[in-house]
């Protein structure tokens, strides 16, 4: 679970996938953050309860800085289930950091307050966040407690849900991801079939590993096992591609032999011309750009 845990973490944390992120789902596509203002916090926090110290982990955190003076302490925290504590959560690991500042002062370090911002990317498909999203909804509070009680909102994105108008301006690797499970809930809600846009996709395996992981796909993760190009610029496509392809090969394996590698060979074509028309290239080379099997190649140079 743990090394899970910290596969899921590797994409966000690569500082042009966590600037996008930031730029696009919080400040409207707006450029207010740049990579090289982007340095690593230290994601672990200690608190004390029931006489006994204990650790605490946030997926991802960076300190926004500008002339190496900080500006913000801004964490993402990854959710594929709803979970009603996540305002307390939030709450926890912001206080966390809040009291690290406080700490700083006490060795000699110069007194320094920034804020701490945490958004949550909530990546369900099968269902909106229906729980809390702010500290107040947590608690049964009784009437005479309750305008004393402290409140604390949290920022839930429900990623297969943004519009179009905003994916659209996503740059990093983290637009395939979104594409990933926008693809999901519309194949969930109306049984679309799942053709993924083409992307370009820069950091092949992390985004394997985290739609493995957070997508709990056992086909992606079989995928993720073996992926062994390390080369940037794959196109995202041909890669999902491989994803459904495979998916029909254990089909096939089941006894639809006959219909599973129609459907096969129909998916590579559609691989090839896609990435034919989006970096134009010629038929054979895009045969060995997506890595079409040998048994395949003719059929499918045959067709495109």
């Amino acid at each position: 679970m743990a090394k899970k845990d910290a596969l899921e973490k590797h994409l966000l944390d690569y500082a042009d996938v966590f600037a996008d992120i930031w730029n696009v789902l919080v400040f409207g596509g707006r450029p207010v953050i740049a990579e090289e203002d982007l340095a690593d916090a230290l994601p672990r926090s200690i608190y004390k309860a029931d006489g006994k110290v204990h650790e605490q982990e946030r997926d991802v955190a960076k300190f926004w800085k500008k002339n190496q003076l900080r500006i913000a302490l801004i964490g993402v925290e990854n959710q594929t289930d709803v979970d009603e504590d996540m305002p307390i959560r939030v709450f926890s690991y912001d206080g966390a950091a809040y009291r690290a500042e406080m700490n700083a002062d006490k060795k000699g370090e110069p007194k320094v307050r920034y804020p701490v911002v945490t958004i949550v990317l909530y990546f369900g498909y099968e269902k909106h966040w229906d729980k809390a999203r702010r500290l107040k909804e947590c608690f049964d509070i009784p009437a005479e407690l309750e305008p004393f009680v402290n409140d604390y909102p949290i920022h839930i994105i429900e990623v297969a849900w943004l519009p179009e108008e905003i994916t659209s301006e996503l740059q990093s690797d983290f637009k395939a991801v979104v594409n990933f499970f926008q693809q999901a809930r519309l194949h969930h809600e109306q049984h679309v079939p799942f053709h993924p846009v083409p992307e370009v996709i820069h950091h092949v395996n992390e985004v394997l590993e985290l739609l493995s992981i957070v997508g709990n796909d056992k086909r992606i993760w079989e995928v993720a096992k073996t992926w062994n190009r390390k080369e940037e610029s794959v196109m995202g496509l041909s890669m999902l591609d491989e994803i459904e392809a495979r998916g029909e090969a254990r089909g096939e394996a089941r006894g639809e032999a006959r219909g599973e590698a129609r459907g096969e060979e129909k998916t590579w074509i559609a691989s090839v011309r896609n990435i034919m028309k989006s970096m134009k290239l010629t038929a054979q080379q895009a045969v060995e750009a997506v890595a079409v099997p040998e048994g395949l190649r003719q059929k499918v140079l045959e067709q495109v």
